[in-house]
């Protein structure tokens, strides 16, 4: 799973995606506590800090372009202030603003969060709330028939702002092309006509949905949202229904199909504040590039986990995505390495190359592997095979044989893929692989390496890392044979 995780992480990078909603500024104002109110029982803070940030259909073209896909945002805003500082967090977020439509009878939402030590005291919103106006969704209207001509994604973000109006949705019911369709909204039903791939109700609009009450305890609400399975898929009108449930991860339904249910990470969120739009973007590229359900909840679920442990409205880090990906490493038994890991120009990561017998792994392996993985993104080790190792060490080794030795070696953090090779030199794995970095050991030089040359050739560098003097496979052999050998002198004490 892993590995289809890792490759899909490559997959939806360039993905041409048109987000259509209710842009949102998500501002910040962080506060020292300095007592009490006299006026009345509340405390004061000194103001220390206020920043903003994207939030509603612009967090999810945030979360967009920080997955490598080509976002799009068409959202109505006001010619006002807060217009203009939406702009400036676009742009710091890499998101173009060329297809906003500006309204000077708008004001453009902003949502105010006040904090002090991490906690939020208070939330103050503004701006319009009414249906956008005739001239603008006109516009929007015709700029997202064009977009739906030439993209590959369509995700509509409904926070109940007035953007989505009859002349909005009717280029998404009467295009001749409609690209997959997912929709994230307060109120799915409204989208039910269009017939969406995916919609991403969190638990409240579920159970909203569903005129089912609030439950409390985790079990509680996954099960209700299990037996009302059916009726969730027929009022939304999908294909399938993501549920988010914040802390307790994700229920994903699919008609004839067992639901799947996903885990949040272990550490205690630091905040749930834009997560629900990290798994939105995550979940929809997943099924835009193909993926399964299962594999595109997992996706996003590791999405939106790497966001719920920073403060504020954060996007997703592909680093750290791809570390949650990885979790252990991927192995690939038969040697062929999958077409995303060659794929130099669309991996989107700095691959790391090593290789090595690692008969009877040590400290001295471990330590080079992790500071291999620090010089890159990805590490790939290339494992000998038995036959290989006999012929490079002798008819006794290895000790451990080929499947345990990947075993290992994939079991450790910081290794994200494992792959055996048969021949005494890994070339042909580099020919395929073309790593940015290729480390080994200091107890060889880049004269005494005949791979060097190929890496160079390919566009690569050749890194070498101190060793840990005295630890090498042959040497633990030797000290278990002379361990033994002072045992056969010492005589059988039993009885005595």
């Amino acid at each position: 799973m892993s590995g289809d995780l890792l490759g899909l992480l490559a997959a939806v990078r360039g993905l041409r995606v048109v987000v259509v909603g209710d842009a949102i500024v998500d501002r910040y104002l962080t506060g020292v506590p300095v007592g009490m109110c006299r006026e009345a029982p509340v405390p004061v803070l000194d103001l220390i800090g206020e920043h903003d940030q994207c939030g509603g259909a612009a967090n999810v073209a945030a979360n967009l372009r920080s997955l490598g896909a080509e976002p799009r945002l068409l959202a109505v805003v006001g010619s006002d202030a807060a217009g203009h500082q939406l702009c400036a967090a676009m742009a710091a977020a890499g998101v173009d603003t060329a297809h906003l439509v500006t309204d000077e009878s708008r004001a453009t939402v902003v949502k105010r969060r006040v904090l002090t030590q991490q906690q939020m005291l208070l939330r103050l919103d503004e701006g319009s709330k009414e249906p956008i106006g005739t001239a603008a969704a006109a516009e929007l209207a015709a700029r997202l028939a064009d977009q739906l001509l030439r993209c590959d994604l369509v995700i509509a973000c409904d926070y109940g702002y007035g953007t989505f109006i009859e002349p909005v949705t009717t280029p998404l019911a009467r295009s001749t092309r409609r690209p997959l369709l997912a929709v994230d909204s307060r109120t799915p039903t409204a989208f039910r006509p269009l017939r969406p791939a995916v919609v991403k109700p969190n638990y409240a609009e579920a159970v909203a949905l569903l005129g089912e009450p609030q439950l409390a305890s985790p079990g509680e609400r996954v099960r209700q949202i299990l037996d009302h399975e059916a009726l969730l898929l027929e009022r939304s009108g999908a294909e399938l229904v993501a549920v988010t449930l914040d802390r307790d991860g994700a229920v994903v339904l699919q008609a004839g199909r067992p639901s799947v249910r996903t885990y949040a990470a272990g550490r205690e969120a630091e905040t749930t504040v834009g997560a629900g739009d990290t798994f939105t973007a995550a979940i929809a590229l997943a099924l835009a590039a193909g993926a399964d359900p299962a594999s595109a909840a997992e996706f996003a679920s590791a999405a939106a986990g790497t966001v719920v442990h920073k403060p504020g409205t954060a996007n997703c880090d592909p680093a750290e995505l791809r570390r949650r990906l990885a979790g252990t490493g991927t192995i690939l038994p038969s040697g062929e390495l999958p077409a995303w890991l060659t794929d130099v120009a669309g991996r989107g990561c700095r691959v790391v190359f090593t290789n090595g017998c690692f008969d009877i792994l040590h400290g001295g392996h471990v330590s080079l592997l992790s500071r291999a993985k620090a010089l890159g993104e990805l590490l790939v080790v290339g494992v000998n095979t038995d036959g290989s190792v006999r012929r490079l060490k002798g008819p006794s080794r290895p000790v451990i044989p080929l499947a345990e030795r990947m075993r290992v070696l994939a079991a450790l953090g910081c290794v994200d893929v494992v792959v055996p090779f048969g021949a005494d030199s890994p070339t042909e794995l580099i020919e395929r692989l073309r790593p940015d970095v290729y480390v080994k050991g200091d107890d060889y030089t880049v004269a005494d390496l005949p791979e060097a040359p190929l890496v160079e050739r390919l566009g690569g560098r050749v890194e070498l890392l101190s060793t840990v003097d005295g630890r090498s496979t042959t040497t633990i052999i030797r000290d278990i044979h002379a361990l033994s050998a002072d045992r056969r002198t010492v005589p059988d004490r039993k009885g005595v």
